[in-house]
């Protein structure tokens, strides 16, 4: 009798809390949503997140707020935010490089993506272009490897730091074609584009938006898109696959997603996967998007799984060509 009651009272519990659980996944928001922004304020992740912030407050009727904790490659932020209470009100604005890339570099992270983090959407991506200096007689990713080749000395390639693809993309190539690189590192991107378009690098790759400018401006010229498709800001610039070279490590984009704590319920999750599709669409963030490069992407939650593990190998292979490790 008493064992039949305490089980009777034991579901009912239970019920009660899968119902509370339902009830706040359905009328959420009802207060304030932070997008945590690994990334110093002003740059490419943070000013998107600003204008996907203002979009999804108009849709939950609550403030979207934006909270920039840079450090350590998008460590620092992208830790606190898998490590915040599971309930939708703090959404982490992450990169591949915080959310895939960063676990095959580091030999110790505080977080673990997979165990930590649920994906929510893929937001924008941002094309990669392989780029030389205009004075370069290089027009080709062929005239490259050719030139790369028949130099003794081979060539060098600029990085915005070790571990970011440009680095990686060069570490493939040396193996791949067997030529000797030197990996030359910068504290940025802009550096690293000037000191290209002085002659100070062979060649290197590089964000379309950043590179743009000096594109136009006579300056660089690009020679092929790390991408499925063309860029429709550099229309006339082949893919590396339409070049003749076809391997996935050459098809890697960058992308900016959403991502909440692992134990965040399935409805809150759906409720911020659609909130973050509808912001995509907007008319005001596919401006933004065209203003610094990107492509909006929108994805389901779903979708950001398939590609995340399409993904996983090929970054994979790439650091363990790189042979880099970081602490």
């Amino acid at each position: 009798m008493h064992l039949s009651l305490a089980w009777r009272s034991s579901v009912a519990i239970l019920s009660f809390g899968v119902l509370a659980v339902t009830a706040s996944a359905q009328d959420f928001p009802r207060k304030p949503v932070t997008l945590v922004v690994p990334y110093a304020a002003g740059g490419g992740t943070d000013v998107v997140a600003r204008s996907l912030a203002e979009e999804m407050s108009k849709q939950f009727g609550q403030p979207v707020i934006v909270d920039n904790k840079p450090g350590a490659s998008g460590i620092l932020g992208t830790s606190f935010a898998a490590k915040s209470a599971p309930d939708g009100y703090t959404v982490l604005v992450g990169l591949n490089q915080s959310l895939l890339n960063n676990q095959f570099l580091y030999t110790k992270l505080p977080y673990d993506p997979q165990r930590d983090l649920a994906l929510v959407s893929q937001v924008a991506s941002a094309p990669l272009v392989l780029l030389v200096p205009a004075s370069s007689a290089i027009r080709s990713v062929s005239d490259l490897q050719r030139t790369l080749r028949s130099n003794a000395q081979g060539g060098n390639c600029g990085s915005w730091g070790a571990g970011s693809y440009p680095h990686l993309a060069c570490a493939y190539m040396a193996s791949s074609w067997k030529v000797d690189l030197a990996h030359v590192p910068y504290k940025g991107e802009a550096p690293m584009l000037q000191d290209l378009a002085g002659g100070s690098l062979t060649f290197t790759i590089g964000s379309v938006a950043a590179a743009k400018p000096l594109i136009d401006g006579g300056r660089l010229r690009a020679i092929a898109v790390a991408a499925d498709s063309r860029s429709s800001a550099l229309p006339e610039v082949p893919t590396f696959k339409e070049s003749g070279f076809a391997d996935p490590e050459y098809r890697v984009l960058g992308w900016l997603a959403l991502a909440v704590p692992k134990a965040t319920p399935p409805a809150v999750i759906e409720r911020l996967q659609n909130a973050a599709q509808q912001a995509v669409r907007s008319p005001e963030l596919t401006k933004r998007f065209e203003a610094l490069g990107m492509q909006g992407m929108g994805t389901s939650a779903q979708q950001f799984r398939a590609s995340y593990a399409a993904d996983w190998p090929v970054w994979e292979s790439l650091v363990k060509a790189s042979g880099a490790k970081l602490d």
